[in-house]
């Protein structure tokens, strides 16, 4: 079973408003292992990115000056995730962005529907943990995964976090398969960057004990059940004598 985890940055949150993609970062899975081959690429938005998100991933307009336009790119892109099943975490918001883009070279590629099937990650940690913040960095923080690195976002950097989280967070598998075989444009990552577990600074459990009120509390709410039910618990028909 063949995976991409991919994100993107973006000029800012509305799609509706013309804004667009600036970066996408993806790792590829197989059998639920990182294989080392990356897809990661900075693109030219032609238009300027706006505050609230230079804020957010600190990309700046001359920085993207001279990167290529996403249709120079969008070949080797397409290539990289047709087939795939996408892991993503808020999907609508990336693939909303992704299938714009797309609409914007004509009907030669179609939209991500057309190539792949899409894993919602966010959707995946609300069902698993209702009424909880579930953003990317309150997973990381769930499930023990390093994310010191990332005081700013950025595609590839969030999506291998993101990999290793959802790896996780579906199975607990995170064995990594590091390959110096990847071709093309994609690469192959070097070990270093791949984000690891680090036993070390896992959250350890806490266990609560109940103190002697609560414990009280407890037996008289058993009680208050029994009465209603019409049934009173059992008891030993000898009682022990004390020492």
């Amino acid at each position: 079973m063949r995976e991409v985890v991919l994100d993107t940055e973006t000029t800012g949150i509305e799609v509706r408003e013309g804004h667009r993609i600036i970066e996408i970062g993806c790792v590829e899975l197989i059998d639920r292992r990182l294989t080392g081959r990356h897809f990661h690429v900075y693109i030219n938005p032609e238009r300027e990115v706006e505050e609230g998100a230079f804020a957010i991933h600190g990309i700046s307009d001359e920085f993207l000056a001279d990167k290529p336009l996403f249709g120079e790119v969008a070949d080797s892109f397409m290539e990289f995730i047709t087939g795939a099943r996408l892991v993503i975490h808020n999907a609508a918001f990336d693939v909303g962005f992704i299938d714009a883009e797309l609409q914007r070279l004509g009907a030669v590629h179609g939209q991500v529907a057309d190539h792949c099937s899409v894993v919602d990650t966010l959707r995946t940690a609300r069902e698993k943990h209702p009424g909880q913040r579930n953003s990317l960095d309150a997973l990381c923080k769930r499930y023990g995964v390093d994310n010191s690195q990332r005081d700013l976002h950025g595609a590839l950097l969030d999506a291998e976090i993101l990999a290793d989280v959802y790896l996780i967070m579906t199975g607990g598998q995170t064995a990594l398969l590091l390959s110096n075989q990847g071709s093309g444009d994609a690469g192959a990552i070097d070990a270093g960057t791949i984000r690891r577990l680090d036993p070390a600074t896992r959250p350890q459990l806490v266990v609560i004990r109940a103190s002697e009120a609560e414990l009280a509390a407890h037996e008289e709410r058993l009680a208050a059940i029994e009465k209603a039910a019409g049934f009173v618990a059992w008891q030993p028909a000898v009682e022990l004598a004390a020492d």
